[in-house]
């Protein structure tokens, strides 16, 4: 399997042409951007109406306001913001793994470019926080179009596992915290993970991260994770740490773990009412983004 490198992440800007991260509602009034428009298509924010004054735009005249004073009245619009997009990554040890396709860390990278460029190209500005496991994580302030984008490619190709490991506790709670306290209110964060570390702890934090901001959750998943093994004898584990395991003697046990992990997951994203969206190896990131970017979940 191939490990992403920056050429290709930065191939993938054309893939992302077209494609739109639009907020679900609007942002608040101190931000500026494409996002919290009231005039559909205006890009602009209704601010008040005031008396007409000569060199105003007849287009803005409220004619019901005028009809109702007798007096010729205009719309003003306060000029939107852009608005700040964090990628959250989270890239510990446990995604060098793929049985289908691809590393689950490769997807994380490639999934991540989309959206990255996907924005940029919307007129966003892109940060990033990516956490490598232990590390402290990388903190990349938003910025526009390709000096916000292509720094953020490049760390996370240094970044990302290139030998079997397991996940680190405490990597992706440390990214949303180390988050939180630079979030503006109306911010966007696309928190890419397998959540192989998710606790209560990291809940509350990821709670109180997305009070005043849109939040999307990007499950990194493998066919082999949520139908277990075939029947047959395996030789698995870690360099070092392996041992023999029955494909079919475990099969029940594998897929209640794996349901209880799914309902885990999905009482967290209706808790906080957040859009979960699964991400499979086994599947083409680019229709896989294409897809996901036109559901109203993502784009209203």
């Amino acid at each position: 399997m191939i490990l992403p490198d920056l050429a290709e992440l930065s191939a993938l800007r054309g893939a992302a042409r077209g494609l739109s991260l639009r907020a679900h509602r609007p942002a608040m009034a101190q931000l500026q951007g494409g996002h919290r428009s009231a005039q559909r298509g205006r890009g602009l924010e209704f601010e008040e109406v005031r008396l007409y004054a000569p060199g105003d735009d007849a287009r803005n005249i409220d004619w019901r306001v005028t009809a109702r004073r007798g007096r010729t009245h205009t719309k003003l619009y306060r000029e939107e913001r852009e608005r700040p997009v964090w990628l959250v990554a989270d890239l510990h040890p446990g995604l060098y793994f793929g049985s289908r396709r691809q590393f689950k860390s490769a997807v994380l990278l490639r999934t991540a470019a989309m959206l990255a460029w996907a924005a940029a190209l919307g007129g966003d500005r892109v940060g990033a926080v990516i956490t490598a496991g232990n590390d402290e994580p990388l903190i990349f302030p938003p910025r526009a179009r390709e000096a916000g984008v292509l720094p953020i490619l490049q760390a996370l190709v240094e970044s990302q596992p290139r030998a079997f490991g397991l996940p680190v506790n405490g990597g992706l709670q440390n990214a949303i915290a180390t988050l939180r306290p630079l979030l503006q209110p109306g911010s966007m964060i696309l928190l890419l993970s397998d959540f192989a570390g998710l606790d209560s702890a990291t809940e509350d934090i990821l709670a109180s991260s997305t009070l005043h901001s849109e939040c999307r959750l990007l499950w990194i998943t493998d066919p082999l994770e949520s139908g277990g093994l075939p029947p047959g004898t395996y030789r698995v584990g870690l360099p070092g740490r392996l041992w023999w395991m029955n494909g079919e003697d475990t099969h029940v046990q594998w897929r209640n773990t794996w349901r209880a992990r799914e309902q885990n997951m999905n009482d967290l994203a209706m808790r906080l009412n957040l859009p979960l969206s699964r991400v499979n190896t086994n599947d083409s990131v680019i229709e896989s983004m294409v897809a996901l970017l036109k559901e109203p979940a993502w784009a209203t």
